[in-house]
Parts: C-alpha cells; sequence; structure tokens
C-alpha cells in the first residue's frame, strides 16, 4: 500500500459493477519519468480511439517521485491510478518507456526506449558513480528478474541492436522487435508544419530562429554553458530553450527561469518539459545542442546542428557518438553569428548517416507498433487507418 486512497477503477473485482462500457482489454501505462511519459504520448493515439481498449496510467514507486511529475501525469486527462493499487491488478497490456518498477506489474509488458535507441550512447550509467563496466539499455540485469524475462515485447529501432541483445541477453532475443524510431518519422512527416510552427513562436519569414538544446547533468549543454542563452540573445536572432525534463524537476522550475532570467529578458522563450521541443527544432534555422536526443534529431531530420558541449564518454558507432563526429563544433571563444551563417549556409540537408542509424524502418514505425500492440492484447488490428499524428504546436514561457 502505498498511502494514497484508491481509485474506482474499470479494472479489478468490482469494475463490473462500474463501468458503462465492458468488455474492455485493460492497458496499463507506465510514466515513471516525463521522459518516458512523453515517449508513451506518441504511442497511446495508435490504440486510444478504440472503444475494445480501456487505458489507465500510474506513476511508478511509493517512495521517490520526481518533482512535477504527478501533476503532468494528471495533466494528461489520464485516469491514474495509485502506485500500489497498479501494482494488485492484471492487465492486458503493460506499456513502459523504462526499465524502472516493470518486475512489479501483472501482464504482457512491451517496453520502448525514451530517446534515441534501445543500446543507449553513454558508456556508463548516470546512476554508477565511478562505473568501469559500460552498460546497455540491453543489458540482462535491467530486462530479466529471478531468472524471468520480463518483456513480452522489447521493441528496438534498429536491427543492429539485435546483435547487442545477442550478446548481452540472448535468452531476451526472441522477444525482441525491430520497430524503427517513431519520433523521427513524426518529425520528418512534420517538416511540411514548419511555416506553422515558426508562426506558433512569433519568428516572422526573415528572422532566424535558434533553438538550444540540452540534455541533463553537467555534460549538458544547460550545465557546461549556462551563459550561452545570453549570449545568443544579444545576436538580434529568436532563441528557444529546449531542456531535459530532468533539469526543472531536479532544479526547480522557478530556480531555472531565473538562472535565465537575463535571457528571458531579452526574448529568450522557454519550452515546457513535456511538449513542443520537436516543433521547434523543425522551426528552428539552427539547433546548437550536445549529446542528447533532441540533437541528435535534430540532425537526423535535416535542421542545421552545431555541437556546444564536450561529451561523456559514448559507444563508438553509436547514434550521439556519429552526431558529434558529423557535427560542426561551436567555438565558444569566436563571435557566434558568423559560425551559425556558415552552419546554416553550409548546410546539405539532413545527416543520412545518423538518420540511418536511429532508425531502420524509416516511415513504418507506427504500423509496427500498433501492430505488436495488438498482437499482445488478442485483438485485431482496427480497419481504420493509422491516426495522422503530426507534431504538437509549440508553447513557451
Amino acid at each position: 500500500m502505498d498511502g494514497q486512497t484508491w481509485v474506482r477503477a474499470p479494472i479489478g473485482a468490482e469494475a463490473a459493477k462500474r463501468v458503462t462500457v465492458a468488455g474492455c482489454r485493460s492497458v496499463l501505462v507506465m510514466v515513471p519519468t516525463m521522459t518516458a511519459g512523453t515517449r508513451l504520448s506518441e504511442v497511446v493515439p495508435l490504440l486510444e480511439a478504440d472503444h475494445r481498449v480501456q487505458t489507465v496510467y500510474t506513476v511508478p514507486g511509493a517512495m521517490e517521485r520526481w518533482h512535477g511529475l504527478d501533476d503532468y501525469v494528471h495533466s494528461l486527462g489520464a485516469l491514474v491510478l495509485p502506485w500500489g493499487q497498479a501494482m494488485r491488478e492484471q492487465y492486458d497490456l503493460v506499456l513502459t518507456a523504462s526499465h524502472r518498477e516493470i518486475e512489479h506489474v501483472r501482464g504482457r509488458v512491451m517496453t520502448l526506449s525514451h530517446g534515441v535507441g534501445s543500446v543507449k550512447s553513454r558508456r556508463y550509467s548516470r546512476k554508477a558513480g565511478g562505473a568501469t563496466r559500460g552498460t546497455t539499455g540491453l543489458d540482462r540485469e535491467v530486462l530479466t528478474y529471478r531468472g524471468r524475462v520480463i518483456p513480452a515485447a522489447l521493441m528496438l529501432s534498429h536491427d543492429v541492436e539485435l546483435a547487442v541483445l545477442q550478446e548481452r541477453c540472448p535468452e531476451a532475443v526472441h522477444t525482441a522487435v525491430v520497430a524503427g524510431d517513431l519520433c523521427l518519422d513524426r518529425m520528418v512527416a512534420s517538416r511540411r508544419f514548419r511555416d506553422a510552427y515558426r508562426t506558433a513562436l512569433g519568428v516572422d519569414q526573415d528572422e532566424c530562429l535558434v533553438t538550444v538544446s540540452s540534455t541533463w547533468g553537467p555534460e549538458s549543454t544547460f550545465g557546461q554553458h549556462l551563459e550561452l542563452y545570453q549570449r545568443l540573445s544579444t545576436l538580434g536572432v529568436k532563441v528557444v530553450a529546449q531542456l531535459h525534463p530532468n533539469v526543472m524537476a531536479v532544479h526547480g522550475r522557478g530556480t531555472v527561469l531565473g538562472w535565465l532570467g537575463d535571457s528571458i529578458g531579452a526574448g529568450l522563450r522557454v519550452l515546457p518539459p513535456d511538449r513542443g521541443w520537436q516543433a521547434a527544432v523543425i522551426a528552428s534555422d539552427v539547433v546548437i545542442g550536445d549529446h542528447g536526443s533532441c540533437t541528435m534529431y535534430a540532425a537526423a531530420s535535416g535542421t542545421p546542428t552545431l555541437i556546444a558541449t564536450e561529451p561523456p564518454p559514448l559507444w563508438a558507432g553509436s547514434p550521439a557518438d556519429v552526431l558529434v563526429h558529423n557535427t560542426p563544433r561551436l567555438d565558444h571563444d569566436q563571435e557566434l553569428w558568423p559560425q551559425l551563417a556558415k552552419a546554416m549556409a553550409g548546410h546539405r540537408g539532413p545527416d543520412t548517416d545518423l538518420a540511418e542509424l536511429i532508425t531502420a524502418r524509416p516511415g513504418r514505425s507506427a504500423a509496427i507498433v500498433r501492430s505488436t500492440m495488438y498482437g499482445l492484447l488478442g485483438l485485431p488490428e482496427p480497419a481504420r487507418a493509422l491516426p495522422a499524428n503530426p507534431v504538437p504546436m509549440p508553447w513557451t514561457s
């Protein structure tokens, strides 16, 4: 029991006495982090219109939560089960974009990556200070529990990840599905709305928009070059800050906006942590970032990109490693505008090496993910076409 009042849910022993639409398959959406939640927000629309399916959410963990996470999940309009109650019930499908707490739920688990790739680009986990053994997102210790393989479907972005899985956790290979990357597919398909995204951000046709992308941690853009936002804001360009949700979750929204106060006063606009970054990347003339997923998606989808940081140790040949080797570096000791102008003038379109590494099924991810979900649910797929799902309009502070 997690100390919270349980809700009268549409699942469980007494559900038949409460529901209006009966006989639904149950889907639990696990949201241990906002990044996991935003990735799953791209997946849930593939089945949410189906009246045969009932979706409920939960925030795993009883003792420790990221700040603001509960508010985020409730803002989705979701029916949210307290974690203690969620662990008691049986589900036809469990969706997760994290390995956290998945051994405690009951049902067929589909795991997805919450960023670029399932292997991950960082050689060492942030959680293991002083680690000497490289880790991936496909290691036995995160995919099994007491000898049991947890996922019923392990969604991979690329065939090369199968080789990693074969080495790291061969007993889970039979669960693997190479599904490509839904986020990159959506961004590529949404480029036709670029003018609308620029209008939403208040950018005129002849203005230059720069998005500064930051993951979290000391190796990030925000962690290494906080002064960059102020420098850009004095150039006469429009500047948008994209911050990993954990930046505000750990430091607090007020503190982060306070640190950026002078830049905000000069015109910097800050995206909310849960939405808008994809549209901002598409709308931008240049993205300046680090080794994080947002910067990778920018380069792979066709926006001129510059690397602003020294990355942590990366797996050789990983998407982030390819990004930092293929992408020009920003020289912080030189004037910024000539470097921005050069990046725009020299741009030759998407980084195809990176895009081909991010997804082995370009344009097909939604269809593969939906087919896999319905297979786990034991239901025929709907006759309706896949929903059109362009990335949402950006909103800023």
